[in-house]
C-alpha cells in the first residue's frame, strides 16, 4: 500500500503525521540561539605576556620565542601568529575550522605552563583567553557623573556592574574600556635620593622590609585560642609617605615624604576613554563563540535596571551602542518578508485555483514545512540567523509547488466526473513520480554546499539544508495530506463559483495562445539552440564583466575610524590628536544625525596597538532617519580626516559578513616570512616601491616598521667593576625609575592594589636625565651612573611581527577602483617573484586567505550540482537523453539572472551566487513536469510531436502558478525592504530575473529540444493501475485507457 493511498484512507493518520511534524518544530524553535550570521568563527586561542618597560627586542627572544616553541606542537594549528611589542606579548593560535574551543584551549594552557619557567622572573604570568581577544563586544553602557573621578567610576563599574554582568549566561568576559585602577604611585626626586645618599633600590629594599604581612600562628590557653594577626601592612598615603627609608647614627630619620611623594593614582594613565568628547567609563560585553546575543542583552538590560535601582544620583549611565539593534532589525524585517511572501502567495494561488476550499489545501503545507524547518535547524545545531530566515522566506514559494501540482491534478480528475477518492488516487499516483523528482532535484542542489570548505561553505551549509529540509517535509505533506484533504474538501459543483465563470476565459484563452504560439514555434524548433547558445554568450560576458565582491556593504548605520602618529608620538600628542578627529565628525555629520561618538586613545587592549594609536566609531541614526547613507558619510569623513597632519587615518566600515572577526583591515594582505629581522629590514624598501608602482593596488602599507626612537644605554663593564657596581644593579635602578615598575601590593577596601614607583615626570622628560640617577657600589657610596654608561640613540622596530614560526612582515593593499582582490593579490605575487630571494616565503592571511579559499568552489559546486540532478534524474527517468532536456534550462535562467544584475547594478556575491546554485533546481521543475507527462502521453501512444506539445499546454497552467508563486515569495527580498536588506537584494533579483526569463524560454525550449533528443520507443511509465502503486514501473492495462480518455478531453 503506498504512502497516498494509506493517507486518503487512514485520514486521522495523515494529520497525526502533519501534527507531530509540527510539534518536533515548535519544541526545537523554543531551544534555537538567534544570530546576525552563522558562527563562522575558527577557534582562536590568544595568549598575552605583560613585561613592564620591556622592549620588543626583549619581549621577543625571552617571551614570545619560548612560548611559541611550546605552543607549537600542539596537533591541529592552522596558523600561529605573534606580536612583540613595548611591554607586552600577544600570540595568536588559529586551529582548524571544527576543531573544539575548549580542547584547544586545554591544550595551549598545558603548554604555556610548560614554558613558563624560561620567562623572566618579574614578567606577569601569561593569560590565556578563548577567541574572543578580537570578537567584537556586543553591548557597551557608559558611566559618568560629574562629581566623581574616573578612579571611582572604574571602582563602580568593576565592584557593581562588572560582578553582576560576569554571570549572565553566554558571556565570556566583561571589559571595562577606559578603566582607570587604583594604584599607589611613588614618586621619586633623584636630587633629593642623592643629597641623602639614597638609590632607587634603596627605596624599593624599604618597601619590601615594612610592607608585609606574614600569618603569625595562634596562642593556645586551656579552654581558648587566639589567632594572632600582625597588622604590617601600609594602607593609606599617610602611612606611604612616612615610610622609614634609612637612620644615621645621630637619630636623623629619612622617610619617603623627604625624597618625593606617595599618592594615589591610576594603574593606567596612558589611555582615555570619551564618549562625544567627556571622559567616562564603559563596561562592555563579549560573548562567547556561538552565543544567543539577543538573550544575553535582553538579560543585560534586565540586570542594568536592577542595578540602577540602588546607584548614586550624580551618577549617569547610557547605552553607547547595542550591537544586537541590526540583528534584531533583520530579523524583525525578514520575518515581515515571510508573512508578506505568505500573502503574495495565497493571492496568486487564488487568481488561479478562484475557489477557497482549493486554495485553502496548498497553503495548509506552509506553515507544516516552516514549523518543521525548525526542527532541522535544532538538529543540526543551527542558530536563527538572517540566512536560515531567507531560506525560510525563499521555502515558502517552494513548498507550495508541490501540493499545488497534486491538488491542480486531483481538481481535473473531479472535473472528469470521477468521485472524489478515485480522483484522489489517480490524480496523485500520476503525478506521484514527478513530484518526488522535483523534490530530490531541488534537495541535491544544495548538497555540493555541504562539500564546500572555508568560509562560504560554513554559512551556506546552514541557508541550503534548511531549504532543503524544508522541501523534504512539504513533498511529504503534498503526498500524505493534500491528497486526504483533496478527497475531503473539493467536490464537483454543478454551477461553478460566480468569480470562476467570470475569469475562466481569460485562462482558457491563454492556455490557447500559449498552445498555438508553441505549434508556430515548433515549425522553426531549430530556434531553440539558437536561443541557448545567446544565452550561453550572455553568461560568458557577464561572467567577466560584473563587478565581484564577497558581499555588499548594509548601512548598518555605523563607521569606524583608526588614526596612527608616527612611532614615538606621546599619548598627550594623542589625546590633542582625537580632540581634532572629534571636530572633523561633527563639521561632517550633523547632529541629529549622531547618535554617539565613542573614541579610545591609546587603546591598551588589542594585540598591536600601541600609545600612537586611537580609534574611534560613530553611530548614526537608523536608515529612516536621515537622507544621506553610511557609505556617503564614510567618503565624506575619510575627506576631512585626510586634511588634519597629525597622524594617518583611515575610514572603515563594518563588512556584511565579517570574516574571522578581523576588525576594519585592507582586504589584501600578504605576508613575508624569513629567519631574521635584518632579512626584512634589507627586503622591505624595495618590495613596497614595487608594489606601490602596481596599477592593481592603490594603498599599500605594511605593518613592520623601523624607525621607533630607542635610547641605548651601553655599561662600561671595566669601570663598573673597579668600582663594584654590577649590571644588575644598573639594570634595576634603570628599571625602577623609568619603568613604572610594580615594587609591592596594598590592601585598598579589600582588594589587592599595585604599588609602581617610578621618577617624577620632570626628572625623565630629557636623555640627559638618565645621567642624574645613582647605584651604591660595593662600599656603599652612591655612584652617578653618568660615570658607568654611554647612551647613544637609535631606531628599532616598535613591534617584531611573527607568522608561523617565522619573522614576518605583513604588506596590506587596497585593490584600485575597477580591480578585484585577485588582481590586488596577483600584483604582489609578481613584485615576491621580482624582489624576494630564496630565504623568503610568502603566504596570505585575512580576508584574502578566505577569498583564495573560496573562490573557484562556486563553479565547482555549480558543476557538482549540475552532475548530481543529471544523475538523479536520470534514475528516475530511466534514460540518460531525458535528463538533458530538462537541464537545457539552466543556461537559459543563469543569463536571466545575470542580464537582471547588470540592469539593476547588483554585483556577482555570496548571495547572488546562492540564488543561481538554487535556479538550477527552481527551471528543472518545469521541465521535469513537461517531459513526465510527455513520457505518460507518448506510452498512451501519442507521437512525440503530439505528445510533447499536449504536455506543455496540460502543465502550462500549474508551471505558471508556481514559477509565479515563487517569484512573489521572492519579491520582498528583491524590494529590500526594512533595515539592512540591500546585500539581499542580489539574491532576490537573481531569483526573480532567472525564473522569469528561464519559465519564458524553457515552455518553449523544452518542447522543441524534447522533439530532438527523446527516443522512439515508450520506455517504462511509472505509475501502476488500479489505485496503488505497483512498483514494477510497466505499464499496466488500465493505465493507459485513462490516459487516453484524459488526452482526448483537452
Amino acid at each position: 500500500m503506498s504512502l497516498y493511498s494509506l493517507s486518503i484512507r487512514r485520514p486521522v493518520l495523515a494529520t497525526v503525521f502533519a501534527l507531530i511534524i509540527m510539534i518536533f518544530g515548535a519544541v526545537g524553535f523554543y531551544f534555537l540561539g538567534v544570530r546576525e550570521y552563522p558562527a563562522v568563527d575558527p577557534p582562536i586561542i590568544s595568549v598575552s605576556t605583560q613585561y613592564r618597560g620591556a622592549n620588543a627586542d626583549v619581549i621577543d627572544s625571552q617571551i614570545t620565542e619560548p612560548l611559541e616553541e611550546q605552543i607549537n606542537g600542539i596537533d591541529g594549528i592552522r596558523t600561529m601568529e605573534s606580536v612583540s611589542r613595548q611591554g607586552q606579548s600577544t600570540v595568536t593560535v588559529e586551529f582548524d575550522l571544527g576543531a573544539d574551543l575548549e580542547r584547544a584551549a586545554n591544550d595551549v594552557r598545558d603548554r604555556v605552563s610548560r614554558a613558563q619557567q624560561q620567562l623572566p622572573a618579574d614578567a606577569e604570568p601569561p593569560s590565556v583567553s578563548k577567541s574572543d581577544a578580537s570578537a567584537p563586544p556586543i553591548v557597551f553602557l557608559n558611566i559618568e557623573s560629574d562629581t566623581r573621578s574616573l578612579m571611582e567610576l572604574t571602582e563602580i563599574a568593576d565592584k557593581r556592574f562588572k560582578e553582576r554582568l560576569q554571570t549572565i549566561d553566554g558571556v565570556s568576559r566583561v571589559d571595562i574600556w577606559g578603566e582607570k585602577t587604583f594604584s599607589m604611585r611613588l614618586w621619586l626626586d633623584p636630587q633629593q635620593l642623592a643629597a641623602y645618599d639614597l638609590t632607587p633600590l634603596d627605596v624599593r629594599n624599604a618597601l619590601d622590609r615594612a610592607n608585609v604581612e606574614l600569618p603569625s600562628g595562634r596562642i593556645e590557653g586551656e579552654s581558648i585560642e587566639l589567632t594572632v594577626r600582625t597588622e604590617s601592612r601600609l594602607e593609606t598615603v599617610d602611612d606611604f609617605n612616612s615610610l622609614i627609608l634609612k637612620q644615621n647614627e645621630e637619630g636623623q630619620t629619612v622617610r619617603m615624604e623627604d625624597v618625593g611623594r606617595a599618592e594615589i593614582a591610576p594603574l593606567n594613565q596612558r589611555t582615555l576613554l570619551q564618549r562625544d568628547a567627556t571622559p567616562m567609563v564603559g563596561v562592555v560585553l563579549r560573548p562567547l563563540p556561538g552565543a544567543n546575543y539577543i538573550d544575553i542583552v535582553d538579560e543585560f538590560y534586565r540586570r542594568v535596571e536592577d542595578i540602577r535601582a540602588d546607584l548614586p544620583s550624580d551618577l549617569e549611565t547610557g547605552i553607547g551602542f547595542d550591537n544586537t539593534e541590526p540583528i534584531r532589525d533583520s530579523i524583525d524585517e525578514v520575518q515581515q518578508t515571510i508573512v508578506l511572501a505568505f500573502l503574495l502567495v495565497v493571492l496568486i494561488i487564488f487568481l488561479f485555483l478562484r475557489d477557497w476550499r482549493s486554495t485553502l489545501i496548498p497553503l495548509i503545507v506552509v506553515p507544516i514545512a516552516l514549523i518543521g524547518s525548525f526542527f532541522v535547524m535544532y538538529a543540526m545545531g543551527f542558530s536563527i540567523n538572517v540566512l536560515t530566515l531567507l531560506a525560510l522566506v525563499l521555502a515558502i514559494g517552494l513548498v507550495v509547488d508541490d501540493a499545488i501540482v497534486v491538488l491542480e491534478n486531483i481538481y481535473s480528475k473531479i472535473e472528469e466526473g470521477k468521485d472524489t477518492t478515485t480522483a484522489g488516487l489517480e490524480g496523485t499516483r500520476e503525478i506521484f513520480f514527478a513530484v518526488v523528482a522535483t523534490s530530490v532535484s531541488l534537495v541535491i542542489i544544495f548538497a555540493p554546499i555541504i562539500f564546500m570548505g572555508g568560509l562560504t561553505g560554513q554559512l551556506f551549509a546552514e541557508f541550503g539544508l534548511v531549504i532543503a529540509g524544508a522541501v523534504a517535509i512539504s513533498s511529504f505533506v503534498a503526498l500524505t495530506l493534500t491528497p486526504m484533504l483533496s478527497t475531503r474538501l473539493l467536490k464537483k459543483r454543478e454551477q461553478k463559483p460566480w468569480i470562476y465563470r467570470k475569469t475562466e476565459p481569460f485562462f482558457q484563452a491563454l492556455t490557447d495562445a500559449y498552445r498555438r504560439s508553441l505549434r508556430s514555434f515548433m515549425q522553426y524548433r531549430w530556434m531553440a539552440f539558437v536561443i541557448m547558445g545567446g544565452c550561453a554568450a550572455l553568461i560568458g560576458y557577464f561572467h567577466f564583466t560584473l563587478p565581484q565582491e564577497l558581499a555588499p556593504l548594509e548601512d548598518q548605520s555605523l563607521v569606524r575610524m583608526n588614526a596612527t602618529a608616527r612611532e614615538g608620538a606621546t599619548y598627550d600628542y594623542m589625546s590633542q590628536f582625537v580632540d581634532e578627529m572629534y571636530e572633523a565628525v561633527n563639521e561632517t555629520i550633523p547632529s541629529d544625525h549622531q547618535r554617539s561618538t565613542i573614541s579610545v586613545t591609546s587603546p591598551g587592549f588589542g594585540a598591536a596597538s600601541s600609545v600612537n594609536s586611537a580609534f574611534m566609531f560613530t553611530r548614526l541614526v537608523p536608515p529612516g532617519e536621515r537622507d544621506v547613507s553610511q557609505m556617503e558619510y564614510a567618503d565624506s569623513l575619510q575627506a576631512a580626516l585626510s586634511g588634519l597632519t597629525g597622524a594617518r587615518t583611515f575610514v572603515s566600515q563594518e563588512p556584511t559578513i565579517s570574516v574571522g572577526g578581523g576588525v576594519g583591515g585592507l582586504p589584501v594582505q600578504y605576508v613575508l616570512q624569513t629567519s631574521s629581522v635584518s632579512n626584512l629590514r634589507e627586503t622591505l624598501p624595495s618590495f613596497l616601491q614595487a608594489a606601490r608602482a602596481q596599477e592593481e593596488l592603490a594603498f599599500v602599507d605594511v605593518n613592520l616598521k623601523f624607525n621607533k626612537p630607542e635610547l641605548r644605554v651601553n655599561i662600561d663593564r671595566a669601570k663598573a667593576d673597579n668600582v663594584g657596581v654590577s649590571p644588575l644593579d644598573v639594570a634595576q635602578t634603570l628599571q625602577l625609575s623609568l619603568a613604572e615598575q610594580r615594587v609591592g601590593y596594598f590592601v585598598r577596601d579589600g582588594e589587592q592594589r599595585q604599588i609602581l614607583a617610578a621618577v617624577e615626570d620632570e626628572n625623565r622628560n630629557e636623555p640627559v636625565d638618565l645621567t642624574n640617577l645613582y647605584v651604591r657600589s660595593s662600599s656603599g657610596d652612591p655612584v652617578p651612573l653618568d660615570n658607568l654608561v654611554s647612551v647613544s640613540e637609535q631606531a628599532t622596530p616598535p613591534q617584531i611581527f611573527r607568522f608561523n614560526r617565522y619573522m614576518s612582515a605583513t604588506v596590506s593593499g587596497r585593490p584600485a577602483p575597477g580591480y578585484t582582490i585577485e588582481d590586488g593579490i596577483n600584483a604582489m605575487d609578481r613584485v615576491a617573484e621580482q624582489e624576494l630571494g630564496p630565504e623568503f616565503s610568502t603566504t596570505l592571511t585575512g580576508q584574502s586567505r578566505d577569498f583564495r579559499d573560496t573562490s573557484n568552489q562556486l563553479l565547482y559546486v555549480f558543476g557538482l550540482a549540475l552532475v548530481l540532478i543529471y544523475l538523479v534524474l536520470a534514475a528516475q527517468f530511466e534514460s540518460f537523453r531525458d535528463p538533458l532536456i530538462i537541464l537545457f534550462t539552466v543556461p537559459l535562467a543563469l543569463a536571466g539572472a545575470m542580464v537582471f544584475l547588470w540592469y539593476f547594478n547588483q554585483s556577482i556575491n555570496i548571495f547572488s551566487q546562492i540564488g543561481m546554485v538554487m535556479l538550477i533546481g527552481l527551471v528543472a521543475k518545469n521541465g521535469i513536469l513537461i517531459v513526465e507527462f510527455a513520457n505518460q502521453r507518448k506510452a498512451a501512444g501519442l507521437s512525440i510531436r503530439e505528445a510533447i506539445e499536449e504536455a506543455a499546454a496540460v502543465r502550462f497552467r500549474p508551471i505558471l502558478m508556481t514559477a509565479l508563486s515563487t517569484m512573489l515569495g521572492v519579491l520582498p527580498i528583491a524590494l529590500a525592504l526594512g533595515a539592512g536588506a540591500e546585500s539581499r537584494i542580489p539574491m532576490g533579483v537573481a531569483v526573480i530575473g532567472g525564473l522569469f526569463v528561464g519559465t519564458v524560454l524553457a515552455l518553449y525550449v523544452i518542447p522543441a529540444t524534447y522533439t530532438y533528443f527523446t527516443s522512439e520507443e515508450a520506455g517504462p511509465v511509472l505509475v501502476g493501475g488500479d489505485g496503488e502503486a505497483v512498483g514494477d514501473g510497466l505499464p499496466d492495462e488500465e493505465v493507459a485507457p485513462q490516459q487516453e480518455e484524459q488526452v482526448s478531453s483537452p
